[in-house]
């Protein structure tokens, strides 16, 4: 029988820090969900060693040591572990679950260092903030940020600044209707029904959509297929109608009225064309509700 992960207790959501807001922002948001995934925590923060800080060579000043800089990092993720277990106490009721949160220091780009902590077999989430950006736009930006989307090969959660944990009634999965996000839909399906979430399919277009035979078999056979694939009784499905991709994705996440917005991450779609930059000068609204990222060989991977 299918076990959904959620059940074991070993399951961890790896958070990235950097101490700023935005990061302590995204770590509260994710002990929301711990609590909800009956999953724990692993908080994480990575020390770039001398030669990749940027002007480190005209530093005329004596350099912190490696060593030093490492113990430093460790007490601050010890002093933040406390805050957070202090914070879930007084949150939660002492006989319901409480996530277990542990620390670890992290070398080299920030991309590498979390994909390699991403990539123990008891992580299966991975959430972190939009580097302080507050938005979408602004957040595709950073190079870290995009690295760490393209490297990853575990789910990525990705929390604006300005989101908070609230109910998750509604998630919306924009997809092309490519065959392999049937899978992922599958994943996203375990993950909506910890929450008794909807999952809105939807389909945006990039040009007027061709009102053809062909075209609505395409979309009858997707469909079709995620309910016979997909055994979750909360998957509908819309269509956008937009001639701008970007301009459809904003719509989605102000008027959809949904907690989270789902996409997957492979060369060539729509998200890749966002995050290398091609839509980002013209997304003039911010997305404000967290962003799942799915690399596209997760499906079947239960959350």
């Amino acid at each position: 029988m299918f076990k959904i992960q959620n059940c074991n207790p070993m399951k961890k959501i790896l958070i990235p820090t950097d101490f700023s807001a935005s990061a302590k922002n995204a770590a509260n948001y994710a002990m929301h969900l711990a609590k909800q995934m009956k999953a724990n925590v692993k908080l994480c923060n990575v020390v770039m060693v001398p030669l990749e800080v940027p002007l480190a060579a005209h530093v005329s000043a004596p350099l912190i040591t490696f060593e030093s800089l490492e113990y430093e990092v460790e007490q601050e993720l010890k002093r933040y572990v406390k805050k957070l277990k202090e914070k879930d106490e007084l949150e939660t009721a002492p006989d319901t679950f409480h996530p277990s949160i542990e620390y670890a220091v992290g070398v080299g780009s920030v991309a590498d260092a979390v994909t390699n902590f991403a990539a123990n077999r008891e992580v299966s989430l991975t959430v972190m903030g939009m580097s302080g950006a507050g938005g979408l736009g602004k957040f595709l930006i950073g190079s870290s940020s995009r690295a760490m989307v393209e490297a990853t090969e575990t789910p990525l959660l990705l929390i604006p600044d300005e989101a908070r944990f609230m109910s998750i009634r509604k998630i919306a999965f924009a997809t092309d209707l490519s065959k392999t996000d049937i899978d992922i839909i599958h994943t996203l399906a375990g993950f909506a029904r910890m929450f008794n979430a909807e999952i809105l399919i939807v389909h945006i277009s990039e040009e007027v959509p061709d009102d053809s035979i062909q075209q609505r078999n395409k979309i009858n056979v997707f469909l079709n297929e995620v309910t016979n694939k997909v055994n979750y009784h909360k998957i509908y499905y819309q269509h956008v109608l937009d001639t701008e991709v970007d301009n459809g994705l904003e719509w989605l996440a102000e008027y959809g009225q949904m907690q989270m917005l789902a996409m997957v991450h492979r060369k060539h779609n729509v998200l890749h064309k966002l995050f290398r930059g091609s839509y980002t000068q013209r997304l003039k609204k911010r997305i404000s509700i967290p962003l799942l990222v799915f690399p596209p060989d997760c499906g079947n991977k239960p959350l």
